[in-house]
């Protein structure tokens, strides 16, 4: 009885979504050009204007180029995962769809519920930066009147001060969308042109005024600086000076906080079923968009490091203020135009795209059904816009930029973790459409061998027979025990993989400086990594067509899920406290309501002609998982 409640429980956990195909695909149109707009024009943000001050002041200095190069790898073997689930799935949606349908229903609660505290938290720290930039523009008025009134009042955990011009902003945009304001790209297009204009010029006046000799500062240099200055208290720390101030710790948790910069660059793998000609154009465009992205972060932050000492730079305002350490006080306010452009960009875009998900994720059950409510004069789901700007707002209003940057770093990082996990597991699974009669066929097929096998060779036979099916599978095509040793392996890979993050996040200079203890503990880990990655790359992999598949399988899921657990462990404790709490009430969701009330529990019970056929997806869907 227990057995089967568990085995029942289990199969809610990896039930999937039926994928609704549309009668009529949608006319596609978007060539590789038209991709890579769209996906620039969602990827550049507050992560160049404001994410890079707080980088090169604090964390990395000079080096903040290197941590955006870190960033960029990431993404680039993430987004490749990605881009294979897009090709899985014959509709543009979002990371939530495509596991939902492939995988399961706890794993695609989790991805939502990371990518609504992503697009919570970004919307938050975009109306921050917008505030700070504005405040800088008018003479920080506003700042100083709230932290003369409020300082006092705040909690150490929080900000320095509530930021209700932040709030007003949300709120704003939050009271247009439940009026039925919509998106216009038009404005999206003017702004994002806008904010590459502004780039530009910044990247070309930075290598116009800067000086060398700002990436080779010395504690004379700091000196002078602090002896001049007024205000000491806006000094940053020195670190040991030179290119690297912060030592290669400072670079990899700059590198996790530059994962934020480049979020958006994923819309692209969600257009496959409007591409031209997806196969080639997808993988292409995401490359092409990351490179640019790449570049102008490359560039401005190699500018703002050039023209202004990194201790010296303001964290939330620092092109302005950088221009004018170098006496172009009129550059000021074209710089400050272009990023309030850029930021109203970025946020009309997150604004427009977090009720979505939330409306989505309702009307399958897993999150409350009143959030999918439409209002039908306007079309717009009130409920899931009021929820969800309030949540921002509140977010504004009493967490700083670079804490809430954090947060969503590590939301992000889980999420992409477990795109490349699931991508992995299912290029190893059987082909969904499996009949009961190949199985039947397959079974008849393994019994003989086992009867036929004398019972004393069992013992003697029974390792090597193991680590043959192991390292040399029979069939060519994945079976249900294939598929099982794949998803075993894999979680195993991610325990290994986890464990070896901590111990070189943790004791890395004393790994490398040849510490018995630890160097052998890690070799070890090594050596089982690279058993286990042989025995899955081993098995058989589906042979099911798709128009684009992740390269150099298994290996590149497992450095990209690797990558991103090592930036994912540099992140503060506050920050993952914060992350518990957030996941603890998803939890606590998902399993006091979502699980009940998901529409694949509502609609168990199917008419006898179609019996069968639902039995043969759920039996498929958890031999996948």
């Amino acid at each position: 009885m227990l057995r089967q409640y568990v085995g029942h429980f289990g199969e809610k956990l990896v039930r999937r979504h039926p994928l609704e195909l549309r009668v009529e695909r949608p006319r596609a149109y978007l060539n590789t050009l038209d991709l890579v707009a769209l996906g620039v024009g969602s990827t550049l943000g507050a992560g160049v204007y404001i994410l890079t001050g707080e980088l090169a002041k604090v964390r990395a200095g000079p080096a903040t180029v290197i941590c955006f190069l870190v960033a960029a790898l990431s993404c680039v073997m993430s987004s490749l995962c990605f881009a294979e689930f897009g090709a899985r799935v014959p509709r543009s949606g979002t990371e939530y769809l495509y596991i939902y349908v492939t995988v399961g229903q706890l794993c695609a609660f989790i991805i939502g519920w990371n990518l609504i505290l992503s697009y919570v938290i970004a919307t938050s720290s975009v109306a921050r930066a917008w505030s700070y930039v504005f405040d800088n523009l008018i003479g920080n008025h506003i700042s100083q009147m709230l932290q003369e009134t409020f300082s006092l009042q705040m909690p150490y955990f929080l900000a320095r001060y509530p930021d209700f011009f932040a709030l007003g902003l949300v709120l704003l945009l939050t009271g247009l969308q439940v009026l039925g304001t919509r998106e216009s790209t038009l404005v999206n297009k003017v702004f994002t042109g806008i904010n590459i204009l502004v780039l530009s010029f910044i990247i070309v006046s930075g290598f116009i005024k800067g000086d060398l000799h700002n990436w080779k500062l010395t504690e004379q240099d700091y000196a002078l600086n602090t002896s001049a200055s007024s205000d000491t208290s806006s000094l940053g720390p020195l670190g040991s000076g030179g290119f690297v101030p912060f030592d290669y710790e400072g670079i990899l948790h700059g590198a996790a906080t530059c994962f934020y910069a480049f979020l958006g660059f994923d819309s692209i793998a969600t257009r496959g079923e409007e591409a031209l000609n997806p196969d080639r154009s997808i993988p292409l465009g995401i490359m092409i968009t990351l490179f640019i992205c790449f570049l102008v972060y490359f560039g401005v932050s190699a500018s703002l490091t050039l023209m202004v000492p990194y201790y010296l730079i303001h964290p939330d305002s620092p092109f302005p203020q950088a221009f004018l350490h170098v006496g172009w006080d009129a550059a000021r306010y074209v710089v400050i135009v272009g990023t309030l452009c850029a930021l109203t960009s970025s946020l009309l875009g997150i604004t427009f795209t977090m009720p979505r998900l939330i409306c989505a994720m309702a009307e399958d059950g897993l999150l409350f059904r009143r959030l999918a409510w439409i209002y039908d004069r306007t079309g717009t789901p009130i409920m899931a816009i009021v929820a969800s700007g309030s949540l921002a707002g509140i977010m504004a209003l009493l967490f700083e930029f670079r804490d809430l940057v954090d947060l969503v770093s590590i939301g992000t990082l889980l999420v992409y973790s477990l795109v490349a996990l699931s991508g992995l597991v299912l290029r190893y699974q059987q082909d969904q459409n499996l009949s009961k009669q190949e199985k039947t066929e397959e079974k008849m097929e393994m019994k003989p061998d086992i009867e036929g096998r004398p019972l004393e060779s069992v013992p003697e036979e029974g390792t090597s027979n193991i680590l043959k099916s192991l390292c040399d599978p029979i069939n060519t095509i994945p079976t249900r025990k294939s598929g099982q040793i794949v998803y075993g392996y894999a979680f195993l890979l991610v325990l290994l993989l986890t464990i070896l993050s901590l111990v070189l996040a943790r004791w890395s200079s004393q790994v490398f400086s040849g510490d018995p203890v630890l160097t052998t503990v890690a070799v070890l880990l090594l050596l089982f990594i690279t058993g286990v990655t042989v025995i899955i790359w081993r098995q058989p992999q589906s042979p099911t067509h798709l128009y684009f598949k992740v390269p150099a399988l298994p290996v590149l899921p497992l450095v990209s899920i690797f990558l991103n657990i090592y930036l994912m462990v540099q992140m503060t404790s506050g920050a993952w406290a914060q992350f518990g709490i957030w996941m603890v009430i998803g939890f606590a969701i998902y399993f006091g309501y979502g699980i009940r009330h998901s529409l694949e529990e509502n609609n168990e019970p199917q008419p006898p002609a179609s019996t069968s056929q639902t039995l043969d997806q759920n039996i498929s869907g958890h031999e996948s998982s």
